[in-house]
C-alpha cells in the first residue's frame, strides 16, 4: 500500500492506487477525488499569489494582500507553502539569450515532444533523475551536466493488485497508518537499532542485500542506527551502494563519474532519489555525461551551452533541474511582518528560528505545516502534515473555547527549541555535504544550517504534544513521558518531571480576546 496518502478511512476506503509509486497524473486524480469528497475547492481562491501578510496588534488580525490587489483579513494565518514551492535558477551567464525551448522542472509544460531533439539537462537531483531516464530513449541526443553524482536507490516500481489492496484495506491499512506515527520517517519500517559493526560481516552483507532488494528508502532510513553518525559505518554502506551501481555501468570512466571510489559526501546526507533505469541510460550512444567540476558551465549561448574547455554543446531544449530554495523559500517569498514590523525574510537571513517547527516568535497566530524545523523532508509527507494539522486545529479550538485572541511563542522557548534542532543536526554527518539543501547550502548567500528537525517523528511528536496541554485524549500518545533514546544513547533528554499538562503560558504569550 502506498503510504503517501491521507489516513482518513473515508478517503482510502474509496480509492485504490494502481502503482506502488503513482505517477503525476494519478496523484492529480487522487487530489481531485479528495476535493470532491470534501468540497475543498469552494474555499480555495485559485491562480492567486499572496505577496504580503502583516499583523495588526491593535485588532489581533492578519491583513493579507494578493498580487492582483485583493485584501483579506483573518485571525489566523496558516502557511501551507510546502518545502519545495520556490524553484531556483542559478545566475548563468547568457541564460536569456538561448533561442531554443527552456524549462525548469518545476514549470514542466503540460504538452511536450522531445522526440528527435537535442536536449541538455543541468542537474541530477530528484527531478533531474526522473527526466533523464524518461526522455533518454526518445531524444536524438541528451547531454547531462552533473555537479554531484546522485546516490540513487532502486525504486522497485510495480503494479498493485486491486483485490490484494482490498484485502489489505480490511486487515492492515488502519494498522499501517497508525504505525506511521511511531517510526523515524513516518513510513511503515524503521531504523535498525543495532550499530553497524555490532553485526558480523556476513550479517551486514545479508542485511544490505535484503534492504536493497526491498527498494525505496529501506537501504537509507531502514539501515543500522549509526549510518549517519559514524563515518566508518557510512563508508561501509557506501561501499555496498557503489558495488551495486557499478555492476550496471560497463564503462570505467562512467563508473567513476556516477559512483566514484571516493564518495563526494557521506551516503544519505543528501536526499537519495529513487530510480528505475537511470544508470543504464548513460550507456546509450546518444547520451553524454559532462562533469562540470572538470569542465564548468561557462555560459548559455543562443545555440546551447558552452563549457570551460571551449566546447559549445548545441541544444534544441535546455532543461533546468537546478532545484529549489528548499524548506524556507515558500515562506520568505511572502512579505510577512509580525509585531515588530520586521519581515520574516530579514529575520531568517541569519538563520531560521522557530518554536516546535510550527510557529515563530513575534508572529502571533501564525502556524506552518511541513516547514522549517519540523521533520518535513526527513519524513513521509502526510505523516508529518497530519500530526501538525491536528495540533493546529486543537490549538485554535482551545483558543476559541478559552476566549484567547492571540498566542505567540516566547523568545526563550523559540531559542531553546532552535538550539535543539541545531544540536541534532551537528550530531550527525549532514554538514559534510558541500551543496546539500538539507543544510541550505544549495542557495548562494543562504545561511548554512540544519533546516529540519532530524531527530525523527516520535521524538518531535513528544515535544509537540508535551509543550502545551492542547491535545486531550483520544489524541494519540504512543510514547511514554521522560527520556527519548535515539540511535546511540539519549540524544534528547527531557525533564525528569515530564509534564503533559504544562500551562499554555509557559511557552506562549497569551492575549485575551479583543472586542470587535
Amino acid at each position: 500500500m502506498p503510504l503517501y496518502q491521507f489516513s482518513d478511512p473515508e478517503i482510502w476506503q474509496g480509492w485504490t492506487f494502481t502503482e506502488k509509486y503513482p505517477d503525476g497524473r494519478e496523484i492529480q486524480a487522487y487530489f481531485q477525488y479528495v476535493d470532491k469528497k470534501f468540497d475543498i475547492s469552494r474555499d480555495v481562491l485559485f491562480n492567486s499569489r499572496v505577496v504580503s501578510a502583516h499583523w495588526d496588534d491593535s485588532t489581533d488580525r492578519w491583513n493579507l494582500t494578493t498580487e492582483d490587489g485583493e485584501v483579506f483579513r483573518g485571525q489566523f494565518l496558516s502557511l501551507c507553502t510546502g518545502i519545495g514551492s520556490k524553484y531556483y535558477i542559478p545566475e548563468f551567464k547568457g541564460l536569456s539569450t538561448f533561442k531554443g525551448e527552456m524549462y525548469h522542472t518545476a514549470r514542466w509544460p503540460e504538452t511536450h515532444d522531445y522526440k528527435g531533439k537535442r536536449v541538455g539537462v543541468i542537474g541530477t537531483g530528484a527531478t533531474g533523475v526522473q527526466v533523464i531516464q524518461e526522455i533518454a530513449p526518445v531524444v536524438a541526443h541528451l547531454t547531462v551536466f552533473q555537479r554531484t553524482p546522485n546516490m540513487t536507490l532502486p525504486m522497485r516500481q510495480r503494479k498493485l493488485d486491486p483485490d490484494e489492496e482490498d484485502k489489505l484495506k480490511k486487515e492492515l491499512y488502519a494498522v499501517s497508518f497508525g504505525r506511521r506515527h511511531q517510526t523515524f520517517t513516518g513510513l511503515h519500517f524503521d531504523i535498525n537499532p543495532k550499530l553497524m559493526f555490532d553485526a558480523t560481516p556476513e550479517e551486514r552483507t545479508l542485511f544490505f542485500e535484503e534492504h536493497w532488494e526491498k527498494g525505496g528508502f529501506h537501504f537509507w532510513m531502514g539501515s543500522y542506527a549509526d549510518l549517519l553518525l559514524n563515518p566508518k559505518a557510512n563508508d561501509e554502506a557506501y561501499g555496498f551502494w557503489r558495488k551495486k551501481v557499478r555492476e550496471r555501468i560497463p564503462d570505467p570512466e562512467l563508473q567513476e563519474k556516477l559512483a566514484p571510489i571516493q564518495p563526494p559526501h557521506p551516503f544519505g546526507v543528501r536526499r537519495p532519489s529513487l530510480e528505475q533505469s537511470y544508470y543504464e541510460v548513460y550507456s546509450q550512444p546518444n547520451v553524454q555525461l559532462v562533469d562540470v567540476n572538470k569542465t564548468a558551465i561557462e555560459e548559455i549561448t543562443p545555440k546551447g551551452l558552452k563549457t570551460s574547455d571551449g566546447v559549445e554543446h548545441e541544444l534544441d531544449v535546455l532543461i533546468l533541474a537546478t532545484g529549489f530554495d528548499m524548506v524556507t523559500g515558500g515562506i520568505t517569498s511572502i512579505d510577512i511582518r509580525g509585531q515588530d514590523g520586521i519581515s520574516i525574510k530579514e529575520k531568517w537571513a541569519d538563520g531560521v528560528k522557530s518554536y516546535l517547527g510550527v510557529a515563530s516568535a513575534t508572529y502571533p497566530n501564525m502556524f506552518w505545516i511541513y516547514g522549517p524545523q519540523s521533520p518535513s523532508s526527513f519524513s513521509n509527507g502526510p505523516s508529518t502534515i497530519e500530526l501538525t494539522s491536528d495540533w493546529i486545529i486543537q490549538c485554535i479550538k482551545h483558543m476559541k473555547e478559552n476566549n484567547i485572541s492571540s498566542i505567540v511563542p516566547t523568545e526563550e522557548a523559540q531559542h531553546a527549541y532552535s538550539e535543539l534542532v541545531d544540536q541534532l543536526g551537528a550530531a550527525a554527518l549532514w554538514s559534510e555535504a558541500k551543496t546539500s539543501w538539507y543544510m541550505g547550502k544549495n542557495i548562494k548567500g543562504k545561511k548554512a544550517q540544519m533546516l529540519q528537525f532530524s531527530g525523527g517523528i516520535p521524538a518531535w511528536f513528544i515535544i509537540l504534544i508535551s509543550s502545551v496541554s492542547l491535545l486531550p485524549p483520544p489524541f494519540p500518545r504512543p510514547f511514554p513521558a521522560g527520556r527519548v533514546s535515539l540511535v546511540r544513547g539519549p540524544v534528547l533528554d527531557y525533564m525528569p518531571n515530564y509534564d503533559y499538562e504544562a500551562p499554555l503560558d509557559k511557552f506562549f504569550v497569551i492575549v485575551d480576546c479583543i472586542e470587535e
